[in-house]
C-alpha cells in the first residue's frame, strides 16, 4: 500500500460519517473491480484526499465511486458487476461484498437505513462504525490505526451475513473491530505492555 493510504482512508471515513449522519447511503472502492459507468464521467480524475467535498457529492450518485490504491478517483456512479449476493441486503452490499473479495482491495460500505459504515476485505466485514455516536469523527485516526495494526489476515475471520456487536470487540465507542478473538487477544496484550 502506498505511504498515504492511511490518509485515504481516513478522509473515505470522514466523508462517509457525513453521509452516514443524513441517512444517505454509498460505496468507496479502492483497489481493482469490474464495473460499467452508469454516467458521463464529466468529472476529470483527481485525488480524493484533496477535494472531500467533491468526492462527497460523486459518492451521493447512485453507483460505486472507485478509486484507485494510489487514491485517485477513477470512477463514479458505477455498476459493481456483482458475482456475490447478500441475503436481506440490498445491491450496494452485494457490490461491496464482490469488490472486497479481489486481495487488496478496501471497501467502505455506508448504509442509510442503519447509518454505520462498514469496512470489507477480503470478502469480510473487518469494521463497523456508528456514524450517531457522538463525536466519532474523533475516534477514526485510532480506528484506522487499528485498521492498519491489526490487518485484514488477522480480523476477517467472519462472514459479512453476521453483522452483530456481540461477535465483535468495541475497542473505541461508536466503532467495533470484527475477527479472530486470539489474534485480538495477541494485538491487546502487545499494546498494553508496550
Amino acid at each position: 500500500m502506498p505511504e498515504n493510504f492511511k490518509e485515504l482512508e481516513e478522509a473515505l471515513i470522514q466523508v462517509g460519517l457525513r453521509i452516514a449522519k443524513r441517512g444517505e447511503g454509498a460505496l468507496f472502492v479502492v483497489g481493482e473491480v469490474d464495473y460499467k459507468v452508469l454516467i458521463d464521467q464529466n468529472v476529470p480524475p483527481f485525488l480524493a484526499v484533496e477535494n472531500p467535498k467533491l468526492l462527497e457529492s460523486l459518492a451521493l450518485i447512485d453507483g460505486a465511486v472507485i478509486i484507485k490504491k494510489d487514491g485517485l478517483v477513477e470512477a463514479y456512479g458505477a455498476m459493481v458487476k456483482s458475482k456475490f449476493s447478500l441475503k436481506n441486503f440490498g445491491t450496494r452490499h452485494s457490490a461491496a461484498l464482490t469488490a472486497s473479495k479481489k486481495s487488496g482491495n478496501l471497501v467502505i460500505i455506508i448504509s442509510e437505513e442503519d447509518r454505520k459504515i462498514r469496512i470489507m476485505k477480503e470478502g469480510k466485514v473487518v469494521m463497523q462504525i456508528d456514524a450517531l455516536q457522538k463525536d466519532i469523527e474523533k475516534s477514526v485516526p485510532k480506528a484506522i490505526q487499528l485498521l492498519e495494526s491489526i490487518g485484514a489476515g488477522t480480523i476477517g475471520t467472519i462472514g459479512t451475513g453476521i453483522i452483530v456487536p456481540s461477535l465483535g470487540i468495541a475497542l473505541l465507542p461508536g466503532i467495533i473491530i470484527f475477527g479472530s478473538a486470539y489474534y485480538l487477544g495477541r494485538f491487546l496484550t502487545q499494546k498494553i505492555y508496550k
